[in-house]
């Protein structure tokens, strides 16, 4: 997969004005920004999440700053079956008639241990959040998807989904898959009016980075406000003719 950058991305003021994006993990860290961020930038945003009452600050914050309504989906990646995001994707075409873009942001970072020591019930949760769940939602939205006049489907991955690293164990394995779902289904759709990408958003300020490096000092790190031109890039109109490839969000 080609590796690209965009960090010094400036995007206009009504980029995705109109534009429908569902972001997932969006309570917290990352998810929270790119979709405070979509919204600033004119975006109608579906907001989904496990924990109600963070997605609920979080459309209050949109609501605020006289963004577009949002719209909440309260959703446990790690219980959710094929209905729940078939329902969820009749749902979301009922209300908006189409989707434009999808940030698969959610993800968990399992237990950071020797091979030897990964536990089966932290493996099966790492693949079942990191990518069973990204993999049936996103086969319940392409159709609504396919609505759209341009539609951008972006993974998050990681730099340990790119080259592994010794007692990241579940959570590697998981990015690789992450990174080989999102090639499958770029090249598929290439002829179609969707586009599918990687993001790789680097060591960030989020409690995420914190529990992998607790001695770390989080004022070296890049805030997930730093990141977001690359995101903007991704999901506005510009990238249109970019697919299958890595974005180094920094």
């Amino acid at each position: 997969m080609q590796i690209k950058t965009v960090h010094d991305y400036q995007a206009s003021p009504e980029l995705l004005k109109n534009k429908v994006i569902l972001v997932t993990g969006a309570g917290d860290g990352i998810g929270r920004q790119a979709a405070l961020t979509f919204a600033e930038y004119g975006a109608t945003v579906i907001l989904l999440g496990r924990t109600v009452a963070k997605l609920e600050a979080v459309y209050d914050e949109i609501e605020n700053a006289g963004g577009a309504t949002p719209a909440i989906i309260p959703l446990d990646l790690k219980g959710a079956t094929a209905q729940n995001y078939q329902d969820m994707a009749a749902t979301i075409k009922d209300q908006f008639g189409r989707l434009d873009g999808l940030l698969h942001n959610a993800g968990i970072l399992s237990i950071l241990s020797p091979f030897n020591h990964i536990e089966e019930d932290d493996f099966r949760d790492s693949m079942q959040i990191n990518v069973t769940g990204p993999m049936l939602m996103t086969q319940a939205l392409l159709p609504i998807m396919q609505l759209a006049d341009s539609a951008s489907l972006v993974f998050t991955s990681s730099g340990v989904g790119r080259k592994g690293r010794a007692y990241w164990g579940s959570y590697s394995v998981s990015k690789f898959a992450t990174e080989g779902m999102a090639q499958v289904i770029a090249d598929e759709y290439s002829t179609t009016t969707i586009r599918t990408n990687v993001i790789n958003p680097g060591a960030t300020r989020t409690s995420m980075r914190s529990k992998a490096y607790p001695g770390e000092d989080p004022k070296a790190l890049k805030t997930p406000l730093e990141l977001m031109p690359t995101y903007l890039y991704l999901m506005g109109d510009e990238s249109t003719k970019d697919n299958n490839i890595c974005f180094d969000a920094q």
